[in-house]
């Protein structure tokens, strides 16, 4: 597959050509990247308006996913996220027929996509796992989704825009997007996918990706699970939807993006392409082959490891008396350094680019953990059950309401007026507008948040 971005930089950087233009360092060597590093010039093509080497880029790219339409980001899913939810909106205001603008979601979102309802007036209705007690638990049952969208049709209330579902997890959790997608399809409802974890997905021995399922419109982080570096995103809109959201996705591409694209991340993008057209698929199987013998070894020598998408390895540590944040820490004197630890978990994320010494290190350290070798009483872990919290006021209003910057522990009762997140995961554990309850304090201790900004009384 060819690779008309890369070739681009690499012809112009070998020309010798005086760089009067951005970016000041004039293609000059400080950390070694430089030379690539370029700007909008004649011939590179303009992101927010790609009908040159970028197109033909990403008709590459939506070769290689099957999509109607991909589009480039060079500031992660979570760019691609407001332009995903600016694409619904704009397209549920053209037909008409939506009393009120909200989106029905999974509780596990990404705090962009409270960023992105806050800043275009989007409501939000969640449902909630039943029995979740941690913040990246949040997957939403086909069922449940079903029976919400039921209620409302014979109440005569509005349907929501879209169905949002964050899949793959954080904790590797993997919802049933091809049922979901069926109920979306029966109340003419569009399905909006943060895949942010899952652009693996389409290469699998059975596509598994949420466009192919049926999702209308999605994003994946590239950075996350392929070789493509960090900032590196796409959005896909399926060929159902390609029509009603190409064009509005451009425009939220460029509303809110940098007029300032970073030309690296698009060549690694460029790059990517050549890589999944050339052997990837052969090369994921033996990846997850590897993962999976791992994990046996991990489950033979005692260790809890749930089940989860192919490329996550994660173990309850909880299970064996520990903490996640603990058994992190141990894991670094075998040189190991996971994705994210909690007071329960640990998550490891692999991908094809992980050596072989890189497994014979994690069956060193299960060789000497204390999860085996000083195994405890099961962790005994806070009394929570996160329930769907009561919303005072919409998230924009929340949002743009004067606010104040209290200790967590003093915020019960109060209306969240930021987004109250660690990151990773930046799951948030209160939204804009949502009334602070005991629960979510426990969280705020658990996941060191000292601090939260409330609206003002």
């Amino acid at each position: 597959m060819e690779t008309p971005i890369y070739d681009f930089v690499k012809n112009y950087k070998a020309s010798g050509t005086s760089r009067f233009h951005m970016p000041g360092h004039k293609g000059q060597d400080f950390l070694g990247c430089e030379g690539y590093d370029i700007t909008e010039i004649e011939g590179a093509d303009v992101l927010s308006m790609a009908g040159g080497i970028i197109a033909e880029s990403q008709l590459n790219a939506s070769h290689l996913f099957c999509t109607g339409e991909t589009l480039y980001s060079t500031e992660g899913s979570s760019l691609c996220i407001k332009a995903m939810l600016m694409a619904v909106l704009l397209d549920a205001r053209k037909q008409g027929r939506f009393k009120r603008e909200y989106i029905l979601a999974a509780r596990n979102i990404h705090r962009s996509m409270a960023d992105a309802c806050a800043l275009l007036g989007i409501g939000t209705r969640f449902i909630t796992s039943q029995g979740s007690s941690n913040i990246c638990q949040g997957t939403a049952a086909p069922n449940d989704i079903e029976a919400f969208l039921k209620d409302r049709q014979k109440e005569g209330s509005s349907l929501p825009i879209a169905v949002y579902i964050t899949s793959p997890g954080y904790l590797g959790d993997i919802s049933d997007i091809a049922a979901i997608s069926s109920i979306c399809e029966k109340y003419s409802i569009p399905l909006a996918v943060d895949n942010a974890h899952g652009a693996y997905l389409a290469f699998l021995d059975k596509n598994s990706h949420p466009v192919k399922l049926g999702a209308a419109i999605c994003c994946d982080s590239a950075h996350k699970t392929l070789p493509v570096l960090t900032g590196g995103a796409y959005l896909h809109i399926s060929e159902n939807y390609r029509e009603r959201y190409t064009e509005t996705a451009r425009r939220a591409l460029a509303l809110f993006g940098s007029t300032s694209p970073s030309y690296i991340i698009l060549q690694s993008l460029d790059l990517c392409n050549k890589y999944l057209a050339e052997g990837y698929k052969k090369k994921l199987a033996g990846c997850i082959h590897t993962i999976n013998r791992t994990k046996d070894f991990l489950r033979h020598s005692g260790i809890c490891v749930m089940e989860t998408e192919p490329l996550k390895i994660v173990i309850n540590t909880a299970c064996a008396g520990y903490t996640g944040t603990s058994i992190s820490s141990e894991m670094r004197k075998y040189g190991i350094e996971c994705e994210y630890a909690d007071i329960e978990y640990i998550v490891l994320m692999v991908t094809p680019e992980n050596t072989l010494k890189d497994f014979q290190k994690i069956k060193k350290w299960a060789s000497g953990t204390s999860l085996v070798h000083n195994k405890k009483e099961k962790l005994a872990l806070p009394d929570i059950c996160l329930k769907t919290p009561q919303q005072k006021m919409p998230i924009r209003d929340a949002v743009f309401s004067p606010s104040e910057v209290i200790d967590a522990r003093d915020s019960l009762g109060r209306i969240c007026a930021a987004e109250t997140v660690s990151c990773p995961p930046a799951v948030p554990i209160a939204v804009c507008g949502e009334i602070i309850d005991q629960d979510m304090v426990k969280l705020f201790e658990i996941y060191n948040i000292k601090k939260i900004c409330v609206v003002m009384q």
